[in-house]
C-alpha cells in the first residue's frame, strides 16, 4: 500500500490499482479527491469536509463511493443514491478493496462552551489509522498512525501521550496546515524524543510505501 500525503489532514492510499482518499477538505488541494475509487470523511468541519471537492470526485468516477458519518452523508446522499454510506463506531466495511474499521464517536473538545460534533477514525487494512479530529485509541495494533500534530483542540503534551498510548510502529503528521514551518523543528524534536516511536512527516505530494 502506498501512502501519499496531501495538504493538511488529507491522505491518499493506493493499492492494487485502487485509490482511497481520506478527508479531502477545504485546506487540501482542489483536486485531492479526483481519481478516488473510495472516499472517507471523518467529520463535518470544513478543513476535513468540502462538499465541492467530494461532488467533483463522485462526478468524475461514477463507480466511486463515499463512507462517512451521518451529518456529512445527509448532505450528499440525495444526489448520489446508493453511493453514500453512513458509518459509525464499530462498523466494518470494504471500500475499493480496502478493509476499513471505524473507531471513535466525538470530536475532541475545543472549548467546553462549544458543542462537540461527531467524529470517526478509520483503520485501513488493519494497518493505518487516521483519527480525524480526536485522539482516539483504536484498541488494536497500529502500524502507521496519522497523528494530528497541531490543532485548536490539542497541545504537544497530549500528542506525545497519544503516541505513547497507541504505540504505533511509525507516526506521520497530519493536521499540519496551522503549523508554521519555523515551528516544525520544535514539534519534531518533542515528538521524536518523547513519543516513543518512529516519528516523521511527509510534505504534500510525497509518498511512502507501507
Amino acid at each position: 500500500m502506498k501512502l501519499t500525503k496531501r495538504l493538511h489532514s488529507c491522505v491518499q492510499l493506493d493499492k492494487d490499482g485502487h485509490t482511497l482518499v481520506i478527508d479531502p477538505g477545504a485546506f487540501s488541494e482542489p483536486d485531492a479527491g479526483l481519481g478516488a475509487d473510495a472516499l472517507l470523511v471523518t467529520h463535518e468541519h470544513p478543513d476535513h469536509f468540502d462538499e465541492g471537492r467530494l461532488r467533483a470526485a463522485l462526478d468524475a468516477n461514477p463507480a466511486a463511493g463515499l463512507w462517512t458519518l451521518r451529518s456529512v452523508a445527509e448532505r450528499l446522499a440525495p444526489a448520489y443514491p446508493g453511493r453514500v454510506h453512513t458509518v459509525g463506531h464499530g462498523d466494518t466495511f470494504t471500500a475499493a478493496g480496502f478493509e476499513v474499521q471505524v473507531h471513535g464517536e466525538l470530536h475532541a473538545v475545543i472549548h467546553p462552551d462549544m458543542p462537540r460534533v461527531t467524529n470517526v477514525g478509520y483503520l485501513v487494512d488493519g494497518s493505518l489509522f487516521h483519527p480525524g479530529d480526536a485522539l482516539t485509541v483504536p484498541g488494536v495494533a497500529v502500524e502507521t498512525l496519522m497523528v494530528p500534530v497541531h490543532a485548536p483542540w490539542n497541545k504537544v503534551s497530549e500528542v506525545i501521550d497519544y503516541l505513547r498510548e497507541v504505540a504505533p510502529r511509525r507516526a506521520l503528521d497530519i493536521h499540519d496546515a496551522y503549523l508554521a514551518d519555523i515551528a516544525r523543528p520544535i514539534y519534531d524534536f518533542a515528538l521524536d524524543k518523547l513519543g516513543g516511536t518512529d516519528h516523521g512527516r511527509l510534505t504534500a505530494g510525497e509518498s511512502a510505501e507501507l
